[in-house]
């Protein structure tokens, strides 16, 4: 397995875009209408790609790749600083999104990622948080075997539908 940094182009948003939408829409197939999980396309216009990696390319420094077999098949998105959620503290940093092909569940890239994240963090940030969809079994047994604790409940909004989500924190390195 090969981690490393995106790259600011299409390329590597549109295989980001590709992860996403396919672990996106196992991860809530259970939770969130068919209508919803079919928005999340996994095979952008050009267009849209170019936006997606215009957006990507300021917080390039967070976003890592996993490439098994030549091809990504999974990321890493962690923030600091501004740009992070409302229930990130000030010396925190919020991991934004970490998504593995489900064929590749399991076999060690989610957890490569989220260390190579936490490696990233600025040496002075004392949490990482997240926030995950209420109901996630998957996220909720990998984070938490990798020793999150959950710290809260809000909401987030989807396609003009409120759904509860939870709030995960790990203390980092600054901490211990």
């Amino acid at each position: 397995m090969e981690l490393r940094h995106f790259e600011p182009g299409t390329a590597d948003a549109r295989a980001i875009t590709r992860v996403n939408a396919l672990a996106f829409r196992e991860a809530y197939d259970e939770l969130l209408p068919d209508e919803v999980l079919a928005g999340f396309e996994a095979d952008p216009s050009d267009e849209q790609l170019r936006e997606h990696a215009d957006r990507l390319r300021e917080d390039r420094k967070g976003i890592f790749l996993a490439e098994l077999e030549g091809r990504v098949r999974g990321y890493g998105y962690v923030r600091w600083d501004e740009g992070t959620k409302a229930f990130v503290g000030r010396d925190e940093a919020g991991l934004k999104e970490l998504y593995v092909e489900p064929d590749y569940w399991g076999e060690g890239a989610g957890t490569a990622l989220l260390e190579r994240c936490l490696e990233a963090l600025p040496e002075e940030t004392e949490q990482l948080r997240l926030e995950m969809l209420a109901g996630n079994e998957v996220g909720r047994r990998f984070y938490e075997a990798r020793g999150f604790e959950r710290t809260g409940r809000s909401e987030f909004e989807i396609a003009g539908e409120a759904y509860p989500t939870v709030i995960y924190a790990l203390e980092t390195a600054a901490q211990r």
